[in-house]
């Protein structure tokens, strides 16, 4: 039996997009990642949070939307696993220190952590949001603050649930508990209308953020699409709830 446990304990190399850090013990951390190979997972880390000269500042590298290079034992048997090596695999420019780009990150990381809730592989999902922090870090004007409109509206279509652009002046209304746009206004308030659900269809349409800066949208429109995206989530994503980091956003971006 001992041998068959070891067997299943395995190194392997991935990348790991932080999401959530608990302390654990006096000098310990639990850190909840997305990775590469093997989807959301938990892991221990020791000693990272003395000041000794061996732990010193090794803590930082478990912020959330940090990307590290990681070296891994798995064991598909367990639900906490184990780091043997982590380092820096991005070094974000802005992200960390500027405070309204901080506010983005934090509200894609509290997104992120509501729909993935089971540790199952997913590289595209993966790569989509490495690539999205990667932008983020980069973004400035009308693309950072048309950002989190992004990201929530094209990070949907990774949990089944995406908005097919079927806007057109005859389907104008966009149905949010069907998540589709309809040619008549449907009998409950779960909606939008003109003109946020054209904004949507645009939004829709991007493909690289880059894109975002052809949308001057104003901070008013933000605020009620973002409340609007979020009631779309919460429909469809199981005890979604509220998400705190939306009126911290919402009052940065203003």
């Amino acid at each position: 039996m001992q041998i068959n446990v070891f067997l299943q304990v395995q190194l392997h190399k991935t990348k790991g997009i932080v999401l959530k850090g608990v302390k654990y013990g006096e000098t310990s951390l639990i850190v909840t990642l997305y990775t590469e190979l093997f989807g959301i997972q938990s892991y221990l880390v020791n000693g990272v949070r003395t000041s000794s000269r061996k732990g010193m500042g090794k803590a930082n590298l478990f912020q959330p939307a940090a990307i590290l290079d990681l070296v891994v034992y798995h064991n598909e048997l367990k639900n906490l696993q184990r780091l043997r090596e982590f380092k820096w695999g991005v070094l974000y420019q802005h992200i960390f220190f500027d405070v309204i780009k901080n506010a983005v990150a934090l509200f894609m990381v509290e997104l992120l952590q509501k729909c993935i809730k089971q540790p199952e592989p997913n590289p595209e999902l993966f790569y989509f949001i490495e690539d999205a922090f990667l932008h983020l870090d980069a973004a400035e004007g009308r693309v950072l603050a048309n950002f989190p409109l992004f990201f929530i509206l094209h990070l949907a279509g990774f949990f089944g649930f995406k908005i097919e652009d079927s806007y057109s002046e005859s389907t104008p209304y966009l149905d949010l508990k069907e998540g589709q746009f309809v040619a008549e206004h449907p009998e409950h308030h779960l909606l939008l209308e003109d003109p946020f659900s054209f904004i949507t269809a645009q939004l829709l349409r991007v493909q690289q953020p880059l894109e975002l800066q052809g949308l001057p949208l104003n901070q008013d429109t933000r605020r009620i699409l973002l409340q609007a995206y979020r009631t779309f989530y919460a429909l469809h994503v199981p005890d979604f709830g509220e998400m705190r980091t939306l009126n911290v956003l919402q009052t940065v971006l203003s």
